[in-house]
């Protein structure tokens, strides 16, 4: 982009004014040792793979809201960082924070917590404990939240951090979300993680971006920030004209709003008891998490 393209872009769309000055004091606070510390936590057999409805699934909610609280994100409702919802019996529970904007637009950026808790014993081992599938995408969020925070700015959009429920049995917790949202008209965009820590055995270092076809500026975005940033992925853009499958983000889909996923696909531990935090890529989860900030900053303060 020419200087002076520049000059009118930022006279065009005044929030790109987000000074990188605190973008980068964002940035600086993802470190793959709390990611690290982050998926151990949420992948540990004390957690009993966090299934929903179950005292594991209860006990990863408490972990989550007790990071949000000791950083000062805010809960979303007014009655708690909580959203409880009941599905055949079930009683479950999403967890909502934001970090306000200056209008009444939001950005949600999400993950699922749960996982398939204890089942069938393979190798002596019953736990499923889920590191890739997601304590990794619950750990981006988290990172992500605790970055704009310490940016000390307040963004153009709202940006609403929600660790979904009840995923493995049928994306019940987001789909409970959009359905019983009063604000989705003005949702501009939603961000998914589901599964970010591996990748298949012959690519180790590869990500798939999906990302709404009709917004091919998503993937000019992080184009742009890999020319200029070391990171240890390797992207496979996948435009995607109407992306309601897959994972979370589907439900937003089907109500128009644009997506962004990140993903790096299947692994022979995928749902057994060996999908365990010592396999994780953490260098490589990290700079996903990096990435995924620098988009967030973006969906937030930027038009598209």
């Amino acid at each position: 982009m020419s200087r002076l393209a520049v000059i009118f872009a930022l006279l065009l769309f005044p929030s790109m004014l987000f000074s990188q000055k605190y973008i980068e004091r964002g940035y600086s606070t993802i470190l793959s040792r709390d990611a690290r510390l982050f998926v151990e936590t949420l992948a540990s057999d004390s957690l009993q793979g966090r299934d929903a409805g179950e005292e594991g699934g209860r006990k990863a909610a408490d972990y989550i809201v007790s990071l949000l609280k000791q950083w000062g994100i805010k809960p979303s409702g007014k009655d708690g960082y909580l959203q409880p919802f009941t599905v055949d019996s079930c009683a479950m529970n999403n967890i909502l924070a934001v970090i306000p904007g200056k209008s009444k637009e939001f950005v949600v950026v999400g993950a699922h917590y749960d996982h398939v808790g204890i089942g069938v014993a393979i190798d002596g081992d019953s736990c499923y404990n889920g590191a890739d599938d997601n304590a990794s995408g619950v750990s981006a969020v988290l990172q992500i939240a605790r970055a704009v925070k310490a940016t000390g700015k307040k963004p153009e959009r709202g940006i609403i951090f929600a660790f979904w429920d009840g995923e493995e049995m049928g994306l019940l917790g987001s789909r409970h979300f959009v359905e019983n949202c009063s604000f989705l008209s003005d949702v501009s965009a939603y961000m998914n993680f589901d599964m970010i820590g591996r990748g298949p055995v012959d690519n180790p270092k590869h990500l798939t971006y999906f990302y709404t076809a009709s917004h091919p500026i998503f993937g000019d975005w992080l184009k742009e920030d890999m020319a200029v940033r070391p990171f240890s992925f390797v992207p496979d853009y996948r435009a995607w004209e109407n992306p309601t499958g897959g994972s979370d983000n589907a439900y937003f889909a089907k109500n128009g709003i644009p997506i962004v996923w990140y993903h790096t696909e299947g692994h022979p531990d995928y749902h057994l008891p060996s999908d365990t935090a010592d396999k994780i890529d953490y260098e490589k989860m990290t700079d996903i998490t990096r990435a995924a900030f620098l988009c967030v900053m973006r969906l937030a303060n930027e038009r598209y």
